[in-house]
């Protein structure tokens, strides 16, 4: 089907009110990028879900992180788009240059987690650790340094990690969330994880769950199958990013995860806890581990914040009424969403403003 005639189907489209979720920072992004709900029916509402990272990251993790930065003969290494999170005792940015006369962390922002090994291999007397967040995309990057280490006898590495698995949260939003008919696909964890993980969630919730690249036909053909689906009364798993993602997934990357983590209980910011989405070092690796567990949500938000409500797609950034009032923005972020590059607010705050 050429790309005209799906756009001229979805532009025509005058069925029923749909409302479909894109559980992927990145396909957020793309939307806007490339104008997609202008190219699509009104009737056919995108929204936003769960799928940014460091978005979810509670409070607690920053602070923790903070703390151990703040540790004498303690260094932190993290990407760059976790140092203006904020947490309850400031950014890790704000603590790395503090304007108070405090003394700084000791925080770095890296490249590639590996440069932790050169670094901990050539200075014993430092304890390393690594902010490890992201969803199954790269958590196989970590497992790999944690089993490297070990390999070596590099002891003085530690991570604190954030990581978490999809799946359990769209789970979440499905038994949460009657009204959303259909889903866009994470297209880079289901690189890693294979198309066949939705098979039981379309199976039991009766939706259109639709794998995605990430070029505006990309999307368009898929939003079209899962108004097709719909139409047709079906609901299944189809994969339209093919010569990405297999149906079994990446093996050496699932069996990187498997050999290192376990899952276990994690704190979503703005979803609460959910059963089984977080990944831990097993515990053959617990001496690396940085102070991962227990990390709950403890900064009390203002009433005005909407974080949950739009992480979960309930609500546009924009009907935030902290979004861009000055409370708010990517210069003076509250929270993560408008931090990150995947974030929902900040992926809305530069495309509208």
């Amino acid at each position: 089907m050429e790309v005209k005639d799906l756009i001229k189907y979805l532009k025509e489209y005058d069925g029923r009110e749909l409302k479909i979720m894109e559980v992927c920072g990145t396909h957020t992004a793309a939307i806007f990028k490339n104008g997609i709900r202008d190219l699509i029916s009104p009737k056919i509402k995108l929204i936003s879900g769960p799928g940014c990272p460091v978005c979810v990251t509670p409070t607690a993790y920053i602070d923790r992180c903070v703390e151990f930065a703040r540790t004498e003969g303690c260094h932190l290494f993290t990407f760059g788009d976790m140092m203006k999170v904020p947490g309850s005792g400031g950014s890790l940015s704000e603590n790395k240059s503090p304007e108070d006369g405090k003394a700084r962390a000791n925080i770095t922002i890296m490249y590639s987690p590996f440069e932790v090994l050169e670094k901990a291999a050539a200075d014993p007397e430092t304890t390393y650790g690594v902010a490890a967040v992201g969803f199954e995309t790269t958590a196989p990057v970590y497992a790999l340094l944690i089993q490297k280490a070990a390999e070596l006898g590099v002891e003085n590495i530690r991570l604190i990690t954030a990581l978490k698995t999809a799946i359990p949260a769209i789970k979440w939003i499905c038994d949460t969330q009657n009204d959303i008919d259909g889903f866009l696909c994470p297209g880079h964890v289901s690189v890693i994880t294979g198309s066949r993980v939705y098979d039981e969630l379309a199976e039991k919730y009766e939706r259109p769950f639709v794998v995605s690249g990430f070029e505006a036909e990309h999307i368009l053909a898929a939003i079209y199958r899962i108004v097709r689906q719909i139409e047709e009364g079906a609901g299944k798993t189809e994969n339209m990013y093919k010569n990405a993602v297999h149906t079994d997934g990446n093996a050496k990357a699932l069996a990187a995860i498997e050999q290192a983590f376990e899952p276990g209980p994690a704190m979503w910011r703005g979803l609460g806890m959910i059963e089984d989405s977080g990944l831990y070092l097993k515990d053959e690796f617990s001496k690396y581990d940085g102070g991962s567990h227990e990390l709950y949500e403890d900064m009390e938000l203002p009433a005005e914040c909407c974080c949950g409500a739009v992480i979960t797609g309930r609500i546009n950034p924009d009907q935030c009424p902290m979004f861009a009032s000055g409370k708010c923005t990517p210069m003076n972020p509250f929270g993560p969403c408008m931090v990150s590059s995947e974030g929902s607010c900040g992926i809305w705050y530069r495309n509208t403003h």
